[in-house]
C-alpha cells in the first residue's frame, strides 16, 4: 500500500458507512436527504450564490492580471499535451455525462415550467435557453479552475505534494501535513465520491432509457444498479490502464462521438434556425449575467432555485476536486492566462452550442406541435433525448450513438474520478498500486447504486449539495492563498533576477558553456552524473560549513533527487533541493502519435528549489561555486523572511 493513512483510512470508512445505510435503510435514508436538503438551501443558498460569484470574478481577474505570465511549473518547462488531447481530457471529466442527460431534459424543463411567468410560451423558450447557459457556462468552469489552478500552480511550480491540502500552505504553512491537512484531503475525497457518484447516477439512467427505447429493455432500480455494475467494471479497467493508455484515449474518443453526434442534429435539424438561435442565446446570457448571478427569487420564493440552481452549483463544487485536480495533472507547463482562458472558454462555448443544438430542437419541436416533448421531459427526464432524437433521420442510429457516448463518458467520468481520489489518499505517491485506483472506480459505482436505491434523482441532488457545503468553504481559502503566493512570485523573481545579474560566481563559467549548457539536450544518466558528482560536493561543503556553525544539516540523495536539510526548531526546516526534471522535446508534429512520455522525446535539466516561496531555477552545468552561491542566497532569504515574520 502506498497510501496516506488518515485519509485513505477515514475517507473509506466514510463512504463504507454511508453505502451501509442507504442499502440497509433505504426509507430512512431518503427522508433523511429530502430534510437535508431543504436545510442547506433555506439557510446557506446565499453562501452558494455569493461564493460561485466570487469564484468566477477571481479567475477573471488572475487571467487578466500580471500573474497571468506565471507558468505552471519551471519557467522552461513545456506542456505535456497537445491542445487537442487538452480539450478533450478536460471537458470528458468535466461535465460529459450531464449534457447528455440534461441537454434536452434542462432546456425543455425551463420552458415548460419557467420560475416565473407563464410555460411553453415564445418568452418561456427564450428565458430557457438564458438560464440552461447560466447553469453550464463560465460560473461552472470557473469553480473547477479555481482548485486546478491552485493544485497545478502549488504542485508543479512550488513542489509540493499534489494533494488539496497543498494549496493553503501560504495560510497554515507545515501544518497542512497534519490533522488540518487530512481534514481538508477527506473533505475533498467525500466531496468528489459523492459528485463522482451522482454523475454515474444520471449517467445509468440515461443509458437505461436509451437500452429500453432501443431494445425494450425494462428500466427500473434492479436493471439500473446491473448497469452500473457492467459500466463500472469497463471504467476499473480503463483505471488500471492509467492515464495515458485508458483515460486519454478514451477521453479522445468520447470528443469525436460527441462532436458527431452534434454534428448530425445539427444538420439533420433546422441548421439556419439553430445558428441563429446559438448567437441570440450567447448574447443573451452575457447580457443577463450579471442580473442572474446574484438572482436568488428572494422575493418571489420558490423551490426552483434549489432544484436547479443551487444544485448545480453544489455539484459544481463536488466534482471540483476532482475535475480540478484531473485538469492539474494534465495542464503542466501552460501559463495562468493560458489555463484560465483555455479552461473558461472553450468548453463553455461548445457547451452552449451543445445545449442550442439539442434544446432548441427540442423546444421547437414542441412549440410546432411535431412532438410533446415538454411533458415527456416533465415526466420522464432520460426519455426526453430520445423522444427528439425520434424525430430526426435515422433516429435509431443517433439513439444508438447518443447511448455510447453516455457509455463512454460514465467510463472516462469512473475511471477519472479514481485516479483522482487515489493521488489524495495516497498522498501524491508517484506510482500507487494498481488495486488502490481499482478500489475506488468500484466505490463510485457502489455510491451511485446506493443513491439510486435510496431516492433517485432527489437523493442524486442531496448528495452533490450537501457534500459542497465544507468544500467551499475551503474554495475560498484556496483563492486566498493561491493569491498570497502569486503575491511572493513577483518578490521573489525580482529578487533572483538581481542574484542572478550581481552573482559573485557567475564569471567562473565561460560564455561557451553557459551558451552550451542553455541549448544542449541532456540525458538521464549526465544529469544524475551531475547531482553525485557537482552537486553532491557543493551541498556536502556547505553541510561542513554549517557544522562548524552550530547547525545541524543532513544531506540526503537518491538517483533523482538531492537535497539540504537544515532544522530550526522555532522556523521550521530550510530545504535546499536539486531534482532531475524530465522536459518534453520540441516537436512540429500537431498529433500526437505516441505517448509524450516516451523516453525518446523527453530531455533532462537538473532543477533547484528550496523552502517557503522561492522560484524553481536550471542549474544544469552550474560549477560547485556557483551551487554554493545560489544555495546561500536562498538560506539568506529564507532566514531574512523568517525574522519578518
Amino acid at each position: 500500500m502506498q497510501v496516506n493513512p488518515p485519509v485513505f483510512f477515514v475517507s473509506a470508512a466514510l463512504i463504507l458507512a454511508f453505502a451501509l445505510f442507504g442499502s440497509l435503510f433505504a426509507e430512512q435514508a431518503g427522508k433523511l436527504f429530502t430534510a437535508l436538503q431543504t436545510i442547506i438551501i433555506i439557510d446557506f443558498g446565499w453562501f452558494y450564490v455569493l461564493a460561485v460569484a466570487g469564484f468566477l470574478l477571481f479567475v477573471l481577474v488572475l487571467m487578466m492580471s500580471r500573474y497571468g505570465d506565471v507558468k505552471l511549473g519551471p519557467d522552461d518547462c513545456e506542456p505535456e499535451y497537445s491542445y487537442l488531447s487538452w480539450f478533450a481530457m478536460l471537458f470528458s471529466a468535466g461535465m460529459g455525462i450531464g449534457l447528455l442527460f440534461f441537454g434536452v431534459a434542462e432546456p425543455i424543463q425551463h420552458y415548460a415550467l419557467p420560475p416565473v411567468g407563464e410555460g411553453r410560451t415564445i418568452e418561456s423558450a427564450r428565458q430557457a435557453m438564458v438560464l440552461t447557459f447560466f447553469h453550464w457556462g463560465l460560473h461552472a468552469w470557473a469553480i473547477y479552475i479555481v482548485v486546478g489552478l491552485a493544485l497545478a500552480y502549488f504542485s508543479f511550480r512550488r513542489g509540493l505534494p499534489l494533494t488539496i491540502r497543498s494549496s493553503l500552505y501560504p495560510l497554515i504553512g507545515k501544518r497542512i501535513h497534519g490533522a488540518i491537512g487530512h481534514a481538508i484531503d477527506i473533505f475533498a475525497v467525500i466531496g468528489t465520491m459523492f459528485g463522482v457518484a451522482t454523475s454515474l447516477g444520471f449517467g445509468v439512467l440515461q443509458v437505461n432509457a436509451g437500452f429500453a427505447h432501443l431494445f425494450g429493455m425494462p428500466t427500473g432500480v434492479p436493471v439500473q444498479i446491473i448497469l452500473i455494475a457492467v459500466i463500472t467494471g469497463m471504467a476499473t479497467l480503463s483505471a488500471a490502464a492509467g492515464l495515458d493508455k485508458g483515460i486519454k484515449r478514451l477521453s479522445e474518443l468520447n470528443i469525436v462521438l460527441a462532436v458527431a453526434l452534434l454534428a448530425f442534429v445539427l444538420v439533420a435539424g433546422s441548421t439556419i434556425f439553430l445558428l441563429q438561435a446559438f448567437v441570440q442565446n450567447v448574447g443573451a446570457y452575457f447580457s443577463s449575467l450579471v442580473q442572474r448571478t446574484f438572482r436568488m427569487y428572494a422575493y418571489e420564493p420558490n423551490a426552483w432555485l434549489g432544484n436547479w440552481t443551487l444544485f448545480y452549483w453544489g455539484w459544481w463544487i463536488s466534482w471540483s476536486p476532482f475535475v480540478g485536480m484531473f485538469i492539474a495533472r494534465i495542464s503542466r507547463g501552460r501559463t495562468i492566462r493560458e489555463f484560465v482562458m483555455g479552461v473558461l472558454l472553450v468548453p463553455s462555448l461548445f457547451t452552449m452550442l451543445w445545449m442550442t443544438v439539442f434544446g432548441n430542437t427540442a423546444i421547437q419541436m414542441d412549440l410546432s406541435g411535431a412532438a410533446d416533448i415538454a411533458t415527456t421531459a416533465v415526466d420522464n427526464m432520460p426519455v426526453a433525448l430520445f423522444e427528439t432524437l425520434d424525430q430526426v433521420p435515422l433516429s435509431v442510429v443517433a439513439s444508438g450513438l447518443a447511448t455510447l457516448l453516455v457509455m463512454t463518458f460514465f467510463v472516462t467520468s469512473a475511471d477519472s474520478g479514481a485516479l483522482v481520489i487515489d493521488t489524495i489518499t495516497s498522498g501524491d505517491a508517484p506510482n500507487p498500486p494498481v488495486w488502490q485506483r481499482i478500489f475506488w472506480a468500484i466505490s463510485a459505482g457502489v455510491v451511485a447504486a446506493v443513491l439510486l436505491v435510496a431516492g433517485g434523482l432527489q437523493a442524486l441532488q442531496t448528495a452533490a449539495i450537501a457534500s459542497a457545503l465544507p468544500f467551499a468553504l475551503v474554495m475560498v481559502f484556496m483563492c486566498y492563498g493561491l493569491l498570497r503566493a502569486l503575491q511572493m512570485e513577483g518578490k521573489s523573481a525580482a529578487t533572483n533576477l538581481l542574484d542572478m545579474v550581481d552573482e559573485p560566481g557567475a564569471e567562473d563559467v565561460g560564455r561557451q558553456q553557459r551558451l552550451a549548457n542553455i541549448i544542449r539536450y541532456h540525458k538521464r544518466d549526465e544529469v544524475a552524473a551531475f547531482l553525485a558528482g557537482t552537486a553532491r560536493q557543493a551541498l556536502d561543503a556547505v553541510a561542513a560549513q554549517m557544522r562548524g556553525q552550530g547547525l545541524s544539516p543532513t544531506v540526503a540523495q537518491d538517483e533523482d533527487h538531492l537535497a539540504l536539510i537544515v532544522p530550526h526548531p522555532a522556523r521550521g526546516p530550510f530545504h535546499y533541493t536539486i531534482r532531475a526534471r524530465s522536459f518534453r522535446a520540441p516537436s512540429f508534429a500537431w498529433a500526437e502519435t505516441r505517448r509524450v512520455h516516451d523516453s525518446e522525446r523527453l530531455h533532462y535539466r537538473a532543477v533547484a528549489s528550496s523552502s517557503d516561496s522561492d522560484h524553481s531555477q536550471d542549474v544544469t552545468g552550474y560549477s560547485t561555486e556557483r551551487l554554493i552561491n545560489d544555495l546561500l542566497n536562498r538560506y539568506a532569504r529564507f532566514r531574512h523572511a523568517r525574522r519578518m515574520e
